[in-house]
């Protein structure tokens, strides 16, 4: 029981750390991190929206390579 909590709240760790870092991709925003005064807890941070930047490439990367998805060009480019 206490093994599939953990499990949970690590998967929904991930995934926010991962959303955060399509946001940053899409948009150029990203959680301050030098706002937080604690050196110990600044690393976590940092460690963790890595994490999510690690999973966002692992997850664009297999995008890039099947036949499931295309990029399309940009609306009002040419």
């Amino acid at each position: 029981m206490v093994l599939g909590k953990v499990f949970h709240y690590t998967f929904d760790a991930v995934l926010f750390s991962t959303v955060l870092a399509g946001i940053r991709r899409s948009s150029g925003f990203t959680p301050n991190t030098a706002n937080i005064t604690d050196p110990t807890l600044r690393s976590v941070a940092d460690t963790f929206l890595g994490a999510g930047e690690t999973i966002f490439d692992i997850a664009q990367m297999r995008a890039m390579n099947t036949e499931y998805f295309k990029k399309e060009p940009k609306a009002g480019s040419r």
